[in-house]
This record gives structure tokens, sequence and C-alpha cells, in this order.
């Protein structure tokens, strides 16, 4: 009997899910490949109606909390994924944010001690294949570092995915974007640091999602709430198109025989009998 593939992605906030892994995740599902989304915090530090930030008079932290939730199981809905899994864990907020010193903030539970309850679910669902955050988690959001060390530890302690995978933006994409952006008209793209991005030696893997742009288009609509993200919905149609066509990761392992490029995540996997 072969082993139903199974993925997990192990994200901080709801909508996390949608930028780096919507596609992967769109994809995925309908190849009948069983998806788990872990979101690892209810996003409380999030932006409240009107755009009212955290810390700012009228911020609702529990009523965002629910709004984002809410949020997320359209948004995963849209993605087709199969298996939600909320750790509950408390928004650290941004770094340097004075929500950072919140005892119950995601980014100060113990390592091993939200790790053993993702290493249940690994336990639980027994995916081959864990993508994440990379050490700096993607950008240094404290929860998303947090994620990245609790995923590695899990992955560790059970011993039980077959690869793990960090998403990643290579850099030549960022030029490339920053390129396609100025002929859009649009400006910004091409201010981005030098070293912004993942070196491309260090790029193991690229996705073709472009089948389930508008999927992750609609994902990311569905987190409405959070302004900050749906500026890429900002743009002119052809360019969101090339946004949401393409993800990249970084294969950190793979106990299985790959080449040194991938753009199937499952390279290796498919038909492989029952552990």
């Amino acid at each position: 009997m072969e082993q139903q593939l199974t993925l997990m992605a192990v994200h901080a906030h709801p909508d996390d899910e949608v930028l780096s892994t919507g596609g992967l995740l769109a994809r995925c599902a309908a190849e009948g490949v069983r998806t788990v989304l872990v979101t690892c915090t209810n996003g409380e530090q999030g932006d409240d109606d009107g755009g009212i930030k955290p810390g700012d008079p009228g911020h609702d932290d529990a009523g965002v909390a629910r709004k984002r939730l809410a949020e997320l199981e359209e948004s995963v809905k849209l993605l087709g994924v199969e298996h939600v899994e909320l750790l509950g864990y408390r928004d650290s907020g941004m770094d340097g944010w004075a929500t950072n010193e919140h005892p119950e903030a995601f980014a100060n539970i113990p390592v091993e001690e939200a790790a053993a309850r993702l290493a249940e679910l690994v336990e639980r669902y027994r995916p081959q294949v864990v993508v994440t955050y990379d050490e700096n988690g993607g950008y240094g959001h404290p929860d998303h570092i947090q994620a990245h060390r609790i995923a590695v530890a899990a992955v560790e302690e059970t011993g039980i995915p077959d690869k793990l995978y960090y998403t990643a933006v290579p850099r030549s994409g960022v030029r490339e974007m920053g390129r396609r952006m100025a002929e859009f008209g649009i400006e910004g793209f091409d201010e981005l640091p030098d070293d912004f991005g993942v070196p491309d030696e260090m790029i193991h893997a690229v996705l073709d999602v472009s089948e389930h742009a508008d999927r992750k288009r609609k994902a990311l609509q569905a987190h409405a709430s959070q302004g900050e993200s749906i500026f890429l919905l900002r743009l002119p149609e052809e360019a969101q198109q090339l946004v949401f066509s393409v993800e990249s990761f970084t294969r950190v392992f793979s106990r299985v025989e790959v080449p040194d490029h991938e753009d199937d995540l499952f390279t290796g996997l498919r038909g492989t009998p029952a552990k």
C-alpha cells in the first residue's frame, strides 16, 4: 500500500499561509496530497477596524484575533487546505514592540514546550514534507523565528518527515520583480537592498503555481483586515499574476534522493510504500 502523501506548513499568523505557500497548498490539494496547516498564533497584534494599530486607543486584541481566525477559515477553504491546527499562542508583535515582553507571547514560550505540541501533530499526521521559515523568520519577526525553531525541533524530535524546506525569495527574483514592476510604472520594488532575499545558490525548489494564482489572490483577499498584505492586490492584474505564480524554497534536508533543483517538493516520494 502506498503511503498517503502529506504536506505540513508551519506558519506564525493568520494570513502567513498565503504569500509564501498559498500556491503550494492549493497545488498539493489539487493533486490529492493531504495538506495540514499549523498556525501558531491568533494574530492579536494585527490591525483593528479602521486600521487602528496595536497599542493605539481602541485596539481590541481579542476582537482582532477572532476576526483574523475567521479570515483564516475562509482563506484555507479557498486554498483547499484539508486540516488546520491552531496552537493558539499570543501574537508577539513586530520586533521591538512592547508586546514582545508579554509573558504569554509566542516568542517567550519555551521552545521545548511549543515544539512538543507540534511534535504531537507531526506524530498524528506523519507528513513526509514540512515547510516553515528560515532562521531569520524570513524578515526577523519574532513569531516567525519562533515558528522556525519549534518546527525544526519537532522534525528532529520525531524523525518522521523525509524532507524539510524553508520558504525563500531568490535575490535574482527580487531584481527581476523590480525590473518588471518598473515596466508597469510601479515604484518601490527597485529600492530594496541588494542583499534582500536568499542567494540564488540556496534556492533548491522553484514551483510553478500559476494555475492556482487566482485561488491565492482570493485567499489573500479573505484577509481583508490586514491592509499591509493587501497592497499586492492593488497591483495591475498582470503584475499580480507574476507575483502569485511562482514560489521558491530552500531544501534543508532530504532523506530520499533528489536532484539539485526540484519543481515538486514531493520529488522522490511519490509512489513510496507506507511506513
